[in-house]
């Protein structure tokens, strides 16, 4: 976790930025200035959100999803005039909220303050605020105690706009009620199912459908600007491949070392009867426990079946005399060496001579003996070298990866000198657009969505590098992309097709799929619908499936679409009958039973909470259409024009 931390230090300080100081993440401290000079895209009563607010804004929010998805996120996804509206709006909620609290002279006490700010878990130790942390953090972002303070203290002001809406925001017991019963009924369904595939045999697609619906499709058929590309490709195989033939005592050298990998030694299944001796025994003493030893010895090889019995009668170590004396496996390095030597002197049921320890005197009896066993090195040797130069490559990858980056940085124009030098083969592959990977249909059979790369070339770093200035109009090598911790691509375009809609000989077999799907569909779906309606008009249960008792909390494995619609049917009385369309099917919709639910239920028990937050949310943006309302929030003609054309996308 540590080491993740050191090696990721800007992005964890980014994460605890965005906990510490939420008021900072789009605005910035300058945020909390109402007067600025720079031009206007809203204007909320007499303040303003300006151009220069917007795009700081989407600078921070595309930093903060590159950040978040570790540089995968496609910043295409942002330039849309939707996702610059949404992020307008937000830019214009928070202005109503300046607004309303510098009207309504909003303000938060020291005391307040000082609580909301020793409550941050990110500024406490142990759970205590922490003054040490405190500065700590400040300083690692380069703010003062005046500037964070200030900033924190007009978010507590801020809050004090929409914060009692939202806190006291209570969902109506009879709206709640209902939606209890609502998720809680119990529906007893049956299924009638009409396949598209069962009338595919009936359709009939002509030249002159075909030509008709490729001259009405022109859009849809259109195939977006897509490139063709060479690329290297650096990974654990080019790596294994360009390791140099082992010498045989390399080989040898590392399964002796790591011959624990390969052979498992020796052991013994051993029980033991053990005869103590006190601390400072006399001779005597000494002599009485030998003897004692050696009659137990003289009567075990007489009976060695007796062994459990005497072991419980006369060992005197009570950890293992209740079990029969077993001592369980024993490996060497296990015991003292002269007990060692005994025991593993030993064939499968012999008994020991007594052997002193430092206890005592032992009595062993192998139950069991199991050899050293495993793999000779003739044996192991392929997968000794395979370990082995697995080993090796880790190593070769780091120094090839090193060279991949400074070759490719002293040959901008050319793969090959890149390729030579380390060993890789340029691939090539095509249908690559900015957006998305184009199928083999659209693309002919080198798309690049049905090579085995098509995981690196989808990449959405990939594609960013492949239609960037430097690599599409100059016609450079991009940099080294890291797909991930041993995959890394170097990728340059060696085509560009322009937006195109395909000729039709290249779309017909894909027109005549589509126009066949779509008919045997209609099919399907207008069989379906007049069993439907005789069913509605004269009641009938044949020809359905076994039933199943689902609940909008328990779909029983229903499809969302079917449990809607099994959950829209009004029925007074049962059998009850309804149908809906599926994507290649349609399906008519049985009710046999209809239970009201148990509200009472466990599963619901944080239902309340959770819509009254979502009824929160909901009345703080009623509260938000009103003061739009109240102050006039208008669009200025540079607002309508940044909001539909961009300004050149976020960077």
């Amino acid at each position: 976790m540590f080491d993740f931390i050191r090696t990721h230090q800007r992005l964890m300080q980014l994460i605890l930025l965005i906990l510490v100081v939420p008021s900072f993440v789009f605005l910035g401290i300058s945020g909390y200035s109402f007067v600025t000079a720079d031009p206007a895209i809203a204007e909320i009563g007499r303040a303003t959100v300006t151009r220069e607010e917007f795009i700081q804004a989407q600078r921070n929010q595309l930093q903060q999803m590159q950040e978040s998805s570790q540089g995968r996120f496609d910043p295409a996804l942002l330039d849309n005039p939707q996702a610059r509206q949404a992020l307008l709006d937000q830019l214009i909620d928070r202005k109503l909220q300046i607004a309303v609290a510098t009207q309504n002279h909003f303000s938060v006490s020291d005391g307040a303050l000082r609580r909301a700010i020793s409550a941050m878990p990110q500024l406490q130790v142990d759970g205590q605020f922490s003054p040490d942390r405190y500065h700590e953090v400040l300083t690692s972002y380069g703010l003062t105690p005046r500037d964070f303070e200030a900033g924190q203290r007009a978010e507590l002001a801020l809050d004090r706009v929409l914060g009692p809406v939202r806190d006291t925001a209570l969902l109506p017991a009879p709206v709640l009620d209902g939606l209890k019963r609502a998720l809680t009924e119990e529906r007893t369904v049956r299924l009638r199912v009409f396949k598209a595939e069962d009338h595919v045999k009936e359709v009939q697609v002509t030249d002159q459908d075909i030509q008709a619906w490729y001259d009405g499709h022109q859009d849809a058929l259109r195939l977006p600007e897509q490139v063709s590309a060479d690329y290297l490709v650096l990974d654990e195989a080019a790596a294994l491949a360009s390791v140099p033939a082992l010498e045989e005592s390399q080989l040898k050298d590392y399964y002796e070392q790591n011959k624990a990998l390969y052979v498992v030694p020796a052991r013994v299944n051993v029980s033991h009867i053990l005869i103590k001796l006190p601390a400072g025994a006399s001779d005597d003493v000494v002599k009485t426990a030998q003897t004692k030893a050696a009659e137990i010895v003289t009567r075990l090889r007489a009976e060695p079946s007796k062994f459990a019995e005497l072991a419980r009668k006369e060992s005197q170590d009570a950890g293992t005399s209740r079990d029969g004396g077993r001592l369980g496996w024993i490996q060497r390095g296990t015991l003292p060496l002269t007990m060692e030597q005994a025991v593993f002197a030993l064939k499968q049921g012999e008994i020991s001579d007594p052997v002193k320890g430092p206890e005592g005197y032992h009595v062993f009896m192998a139950d069991e003996v199991q050899p050293e066993k495993g793999e000779t090195f003739e044996q192991a040797r392929p997968k000794v070298e395979e370990e082995v130069r697995r080993q090796l490559a880790a190593d070769r990858y780091a120094d090839m990866a090193t060279k991949l980056t400074s070759l490719v940085y002293d040959n901008p124009t050319s793969l090959d000198p890149a390729a030579k030098e380390l060993g890789l083969q340029i691939r090539h592959a095509g249908g690559i657009a900015r957006e998305r990977l184009l199928s083999v249909d659209e693309a002919g059979k080198d798309a690049a969505s049905a090579s085995g790369d098509s995981a690196i070339l989808g990449d959405v770093r990939v594609r960013q590098a492949l239609f960037s200035s430097q690599v599409l109009t100059d016609k450079q090598n991009s940099g080294v992309i890291e797909i991930s911790p041993d995959t890394m691509t170097v990728v340059r375009v060696r085509d560009v097709t322009p937006s195109h809609v395909p000729p039709l000989d290249q779309v017909r077999d894909h027109i005549r799929a589509q126009l066949t799907d779509e008919r045997a569909r209609a099919a399907a779906v207008a069989e379906g619908e007049k069993v439907l309606a005789e069913l509605q008009a004269q009641p009938v249960s044949e020809g359905f499936g076994e039933p199943a008792k689902v609940s909008r909390l328990n779909p029983a494995g229903l499809s969302k679409d079917v449990l809607d619609a099994a959950f829209s049917i009004e029925a007074d009385k049962t059998p009850a009958f309804g149908g809906v369309t599926l994507p290649r099917a349609y399906a008519i919709i049985l009710i046999d039973e209809i239970r009201p639910g148990m509200t009472d239920t466990p599963a619901l028990d944080g239902l309340g909470l959770q819509m009254a937050r979502v009824w929160g949310g909901v009345e703080q943006q009623a509260v938000l259409a009103e003061l739009r309302q109240q102050l006039g929030v208008k669009m200025t003609d540079e607002g309508r024009r940044l909001i539909e054309q961009g300004d050149g996308g976020p960077n």
